[in-house]
């Protein structure tokens, strides 16, 4: 784990390689990969539940005897 010396450590040399201007592009950038990121999640989850539920219908017609197509 990394205490707060080598944290301003890494700060200076992020700072020192890239600039100050480009520090607030990174950081918008990766904010901007983890929305997304979890936006991919959610659809995920909202994809499983979705095909849960076709697997449920799909059963209930099979038991009923009733065909698709």
């Amino acid at each position: 784990m990394l205490g707060h010396p080598e944290i301003l450590i890494v700060g200076v040399i992020v700072l020192v390689l890239f600039g100050a201007s480009a520090i607030p592009r990174f950081a918008r950038s990766i904010g901007r990969a983890k929305a997304e990121f979890e936006k991919g999640l959610t659809n995920g989850q909202k994809d499983a539940d979705g095909d849960e539920g076709d697997r449920k219908t799909l059963k209930h017609s099979a038991e009923s005897g009733e065909r698709t197509g």
